[in-house]
C-alpha cells in the first residue's frame, strides 16, 4: 500500500458523500445497474457501511439492493471439508464465487435483466434460503459488501475497501475467529486492496473514521 492522505469524517457524512458520487455513476460496460463493492474483513464491517449509503441514497430518490456475500457460502460438507478452521478453505472457497456471477452479476450485465437473486444459502441452518429474485429497475444500484471481493474479478464499478490495521483487526475480532488473520494478511499481500479500491475508508477507531475522498 503506498501513502494514501486520509481525511478525518463521520460516519453520517461519508455515507452522504459516496451516496453523492454514485448518483453519477455510469458502468463502462453500458450496464444500466452500477455495481459497488463494500470489501473489508468482518470486523471492520464494511455492510454496515453499505446500508448506510442505501439510505443516503434512498432519500436522493435512487434505490439500492445490498447484498452481502455471506449469503453465498458454500454448504458446511464443501466449506468445512478440511476442518473448521482450515485458512486455505477459508481464503479460497468458503464463498461460492460461481453463484454470485450466475444470481447478481450476470443479470447486471448490459444485456441482463436485473432480476437478481439476493442471497442462496443460510450458514446457520445450513439449507438453501428459498429467498424470491428481486426485479432492480434500471439505475437502481448494487451494493455487495463482504471480504475478499477486490480479488475475485468481479464487475464493480467502483469499490470502497475498509481497512483496519493488522492491530485493529485482530483487537476487533473474536478470539474463536482468529485463525482467519492469516487470510487477511494473504490478501493484502497478494491484492492490496487498500491500495487498488476507489475509495479507502480507515476504521480503526469505529467512532472516528477516516477517508481518501
Amino acid at each position: 500500500m503506498g501513502r494514501v492522505r486520509l481525511e478525518a469524517i463521520t460516519w453520517d457524512r461519508l455515507g452522504d458523500l459516496l451516496a453523492e458520487r454514485l448518483l453519477d455513476l455510469k458502468p463502462a460496460d453500458g450496464s444500466p445497474w452500477p455495481r459497488i463493492a463494500f470489501d473489508g474483513a468482518p470486523a471492520a464491517h464494511p455492510g454496515d457501511l453499505a446500508h448506510r449509503v442505501r439510505e443516503a441514497l434512498r432519500v436522493r430518490g435512487r434505490s439500492a439492493l445490498v447484498v452481502g456475500t455471506e449469503g453465498f457460502l458454500r454448504p458446511a460438507s464443501v466449506r468445512l471439508e478440511y476442518g473448521h478452521r482450515d485458512v486455505e478453505a477459508y481464503y479460497s472457497g468458503w464463498y461460492d464465487t460461481g453463484a454470485l456471477r450466475r444470481e447478481v452479476f450476470n443479470p447486471l450485465e448490459a444485456s441482463g435483466d436485473g432480476r437478481v437473486l439476493p442471497d442462496l444459502w443460510d450458514p446457520a441452518t445450513d439449507r438453501a434460503t428459498r429467498s424470491p429474485y428481486v426485479q432492480l429497475p434500471p439505475d437502481s444500484l448494487l451494493l455487495m459488501h463482504g471480504p475478499f471481493l477486490l480479488r475475485h474479478w468481479f464487475p464493480f464499478d467502483l469499490s470502497v475497501h475498509v481497512l483496519l490495521s493488522p492491530g485493529a483487526l485482530r483487537r476487533r475480532t473474536p478470539d474463536d475467529e482468529h485463525w482467519t488473520l492469516p487470510a487477511f494478511e494473504r490478501y493484502e499481500q497478494e491484492t492490496d486492496p487498500a491500495g487498488t479500491a476507489d475509495v479507502l475508508v480507515r476504521a480503526d477507531d469505529p467512532r472516528h473514521p477516516a477517508w481518501s475522498g
